[in-house]
């Protein structure tokens, strides 16, 4: 599994860390697992949002995106994109900018999973309504296996949260948490 295998840590951005009201159990979730997959190997991908100078890529007749430029995020401010610090990427992990919810939309993400003979990928980030629900989606849809580490994604309603974990996201992906996984690949 291991060598076919990706941790995706998607949108874990200063901006998107705001939607948590205590965020002390996500980060240890996903640094714990970003610490195994490095243990073990297996490639961790950073996905963040970014936009040109100006947000040409933002129209105003995408709702979710008008919502971002009424003022929802600090558009000008850098420090809103930066991924936020205790998940920081290594130097030689690789940095995926997309430009909508989708992990794969404007971005060159299936061309490194393609180059690296990836077929596994596990999805983390922010938010599980968002980001981790898009690109789940788009994924099922080009035939990766997908494992999403539920305590390892997060959403500003914490209901909406468990029903896409429970109810939707088994219906396309294996659905766990983040001990299990690294459980499973100390194992190995």
């Amino acid at each position: 599994m291991q060598n076919n295998t990706a941790l995706l840590v998607m949108d874990v951005q200063n901006a998107t860390m705001a939607i948590l009201q205590d965020n002390t159990t996500f980060v240890k979730a996903i640094t714990q697992s970003i610490e195994t997959a490095r243990d073990k190997n297996i490639p961790v991908i950073y996905v963040v949002i970014g936009f040109r100078k100006g947000f040409p890529e933002m129209s105003p007749d995408n709702k979710s995106f008008a919502f971002l430029k009424s003022g929802a995020m600090k558009l000008d401010s850098p420090e809103s994109f930066a991924i936020y610090a205790p998940v920081a990427p290594q130097a030689d992990e690789i940095l995926v900018t997309k430009k909508r919810v989708s992990a794969f939309a404007g971005s060159d993400l299936e061309i490194v999973l393609r180059a690296a003979g990836i077929k596994n990928i596990v999805l983390t980030g922010l938010a599980t309504s968002g980001v981790v629900l898009s690109t789940l989606r788009e994924a099922a849809d080009k035939d990766y296996r997908i494992t999403v580490l539920s305590d390892c994604c997060a959403d500003r309603d914490e209901e909406v949260h468990r029903v896409l974990v429970t109810k939707i996201f088994p219906r396309q992906a294996d659905v766990m948490r983040s001990d299990e996984w690294c459980a499973g690949l100390q194992a190995m």
